[in-house]
């Protein structure tokens, strides 16, 4: 069974900087587009930040653009959402997801996300 688990959500101060890791398992790491969702509360969620198979093609949210850096490793069937500057706006659950399917790069839209991770929650404090 496919299954991405997210950590290193947290507290912290405005300006500061968090990484949230996506370990995913269940699936062939390496043929998934992955794709970084946020949720805040009453709000509907958005994307974030994605990247290709290889890591060679990443896109961002104007919002975070400058600010966080999606990354994957592929030996360690894991990706990363370094986040820097973090700003009380991006309080939010943060989501780590997957598109698995053939001749899929990115992952820009919630609907087009095959597996979901449960979620971590950024918190930043002003």
């Amino acid at each position: 069974q496919v299954q991405l688990v997210e950590s290193g959500g947290g507290l912290v101060q405005a300006g500061g900087s968090l990484r949230l890791s996506c370990a995913a398992s269940g699936l062939t790491f390496s043929s998934a587009a992955m794709g970084w969702f946020r949720q805040a509360p009453g709000k509907e969620r958005e994307f974030v930040a994605t990247i290709s198979q290889t890591g060679r093609y990443t896109y961002y949210a104007d919002s975070v653009k400058g600010r966080f850096t999606i990354s994957r490793d592929n030996a360690k069937n894991t990706a990363y959402l370094q986040m820097n500057s973090l700003k009380p706006e991006d309080t939010a659950v943060y989501y780590c997801a997957a598109r698995y399917r053939p001749g899929a790069t990115l992952l820009l839209n919630d609907y087009d996300a095959d597996y979901w991770g449960k979620g971590t929650l950024v918190t930043v404090s002003s």
